[in-house]
């Protein structure tokens, strides 16, 4: 297995590229039930589907990917994502953390790490999320991050094979709580 690249470093965790050779884990924690469920997906996606997506996505400018890594153990725990729209300096943030990493408080801290990023680096203007409104535990480290409630999508949505409203939430440079990792690593 390969060593994680670091590109930022916060407290916990450091967000890092991804590696190829991790394709399979990241494959795993995509296809538990609980991402899944969180996603108001139905069924797991296959292997050759994900396999195939991997260099389609990694060769495309608009859909950033950074690895989650928890820096005392130098090991990946989970994926961030900012799907850009370039003509309105605007991304949709998504998260996938592995089954074993959750509950601990990582999601905050690798939300503010993608923010940070999004914001300080990326020059992005707003930062947005759907949550499925059960989801109570991911809504709470996306409010925790600086996301803010923007709207619903009522009923569009399933958690547990019942239609559930789609929480839409965003965050702007302004409701960054920082400190920022970016300013650290540059002296600023």
């Amino acid at each position: 297995m390969s060593e994680p690249h670091i590109l930022l470093t916060g407290e916990k965790l450091a967000l890092g590229m991804p590696r190829q050779d991790l394709l399979p884990e990241y494959h795993r924690w995509e296809n538990d039930a609980r991402t899944i469920l969180g996603y108001g997906n139905q069924f797991p996606q296959a292997w050759e589907v994900r396999a195939a997506g991997y260099e389609r996505q990694r060769a495309n400018d608009r859909y950033q990917q950074f690895e989650v890594v928890q820096l005392d153990e130098q090991t990946a725990i989970g994926i961030t994502v900012l799907q850009i729209n370039t003509f309105t300096r605007s991304a949709e943030f998504v998260i996938v953390l592995a089954p074993e990493a959750r509950g601990k408080g990582y999601a905050t801290e690798a939300t503010q790490l993608t923010l940070d990023w999004a914001f300080h680096l990326g020059a992005l203007r707003t930062v947005w999320l759907k949550v499925l409104a059960p989801n109570h535990a991911g809504i709470a480290a996306y409010q925790k991050a600086g996301f803010k409630e923007a709207g619903r999508f009522r009923k569009s949505g399933f958690w547990l094979g019942e239609p559930a409203d789609e929480i839409l939430m965003d965050a702007l440079p302004e409701d960054f709580p920082g400190p920022s990792a970016v300013s650290a690593a540059v002296g600023d």
